[in-house]
């Protein structure tokens, strides 16, 4: 049965000019989880990233460790929503006494309950979007291949919840503690596809636990 990894891009910029790039550390997560990929002997991976830039480069980072030879391909509707826009639009006045992550959670929901679109359409379009790409994967794998999906947490917390049928404070909750170059693997049988693990980070414990991000 092919297994699909879906990987959480390493650490992005977060309040530099350009939040989509990744930091120092960002890049060398992004070779800590190809080394990992490596480690777990994938069948001819069948790459695939969103196109934003910290989304390619953590996926170009991590084929080169795990030596992967495979072209890498690009699906949008692995993109991430635009946070600073949430914030703008259902948390504009800053407050504090709660963090980033609270006004962020409190965006989300304001956004799922929300049927007008924003510039990034509804949650429900988004959603519907990491699901219907999910689903076109097995007909590109074939027989005998796995996948890689360099994407980001907002895309995990939704497939994650849409397998789960997730409330939407559950998935708010997932989203929360993704962590960067985290993996989440899912199988695909006979019946679907089913979510196995969820935010797996064990590549960054120990000695390497002092690369463990959440932002």
């Amino acid at each position: 049965m092919p297994l699909i990894c879906l990987v959480r891009h390493g650490q992005a910029s977060f309040a530099a000019k350009d939040y989509d790039v990744l930091s120092d550390l960002g890049r060398a997560q992004g070779s800590v989880v190809g080394q990992e990929l490596a480690r777990r002997g994938l069948r001819d991976p069948y790459l695939v990233a969103g196109t934003l830039t910290r989304q390619r480069d953590t996926a170009r980072i991590a084929a080169d460790a795990a030596g992967f030879q495979g072209p890498l391909h690009q699906d949008a509707r692995w993109n991430e929503y635009d946070h600073l826009a949430l914030l703008a639009r259902y948390a504009p006045s800053p407050d504090k006494e709660r963090s980033v992550q609270d006004l962020l959670d409190h965006a989300l929901m304001a956004w799922m309950k929300d049927p007008e679109p924003t510039e990034g359409g509804t949650w429900a379009a988004f959603a519907e979007g990491a699901v219907a790409a999910l689903a076109e994967l097995p007909a590109a794998l074939g027989r005998g291949r796995d996948a890689v999906v360099f994407t980001s947490g907002g895309l995990l917390a939704a497939v994650g919840g849409a397998l789960l049928s997730l409330p939407h404070e559950g998935v708010i909750a997932l989203n929360r503690v993704t962590v960067n170059a985290s993996i989440t693997t899912l199988v695909v049988g006979g019946s679907g596809t089913t979510l196995l693990t969820f935010n797996e980070h064990a590549h960054f414990a120990g000695d390497r636990r002092g690369m463990l991000t959440y932002r």
